[in-house]
């Protein structure tokens, strides 16, 4: 009896340290320093999962964003992270992020957490790109340009926005060679709010095409060559 009870209790033991080592395997967390070294390599993608609001005060150079407050945004944009290289994701204090590194594992991704967020970051005086000051685009010019070209592609977008980035080499080759001439006009998804708001855009990306200053076309999310060169036709 003893020794089976023994057995029991060393058999717990184990799977104990087991379920710890494969947690701590699940939630890496690293501190400021580490986690600076780290996001040097080449091949890495860092997250930013804070408001756009929180991201333009202040960010990790290259940082890309998706909110974790709003689910669907951030299912949105994180769906076209890449799976085959890890992602170095932080928020302002490791709470947020913290969660969005447990779902993102779930969907398959290589998660790792910075150790206090932003605030770690900054006190540790490392380099933080963006300040908030940025001016918007006025609406004016927006409209100014709109009704005095003939086609115009407006695309809502952001260097930090995953999806947007994948447009990056659609956009360059309907340049090349459009199906129509047309005014590319880029309006800044994180900081040209008023804009945004007149055009009643709140998704990115989102593309419209005017023609003589009228809506003829939209559509939001990754959008193919084809489709666009249609649009402009």
């Amino acid at each position: 009896m003893k020794c089976k009870l023994l057995s029991c209790l060393i058999l717990t033991t184990t799977v104990l340290i087991s379920c710890a080592q494969n947690s701590a395997k699940e939630a890496i967390t690293l501190n400021a320093g580490d986690f600076k070294e780290a996001i040097l390599k080449k091949g890495v993608q860092v997250l930013d999962v804070r408001t756009a609001a929180e991201f333009n005060g202040g960010h990790i150079e290259h940082a890309l964003q998706a909110n974790w407050l709003d689910k669907k945004e951030f299912a949105d944009r994180t769906q076209h992270l890449d799976k085959s290289t890890p992602i170095y994701v932080y928020c302002q204090a490791g709470g947020r992020s913290a969660s969005a590194q447990n779902y993102l594992k779930e969907q398959g991704y290589n998660v790792i957490n910075l150790e206090g967020g932003m605030s770690n970051w900054k006190m540790n005086n490392f380099p933080v790109e963006g300040n908030g000051d940025k001016p918007q685009m006025r609406l004016v010019d927006f409209e100014k340009i709109v009704a005095s070209n003939e086609y115009v592609l407006v695309d809502v977008g952001a260097d930090w926005c995953p999806p947007c980035r994948k447009m990056l080499p659609v956009l360059a080759e309907l340049k090349q060679k459009p199906a129509h001439p047309f005014y590319f006009l880029a309006v800044d998804g994180g900081n040209d709010i008023d804009v945004m708001k007149s055009i009643h855009s709140d998704a990115l990306p989102t593309f419209i095409v005017y023609k003589n200053g009228k809506e003829i076309w939209r559509n939001q999310g990754i959008t193919d060559l084809a489709t666009l060169n249609a649009a402009l036709k």
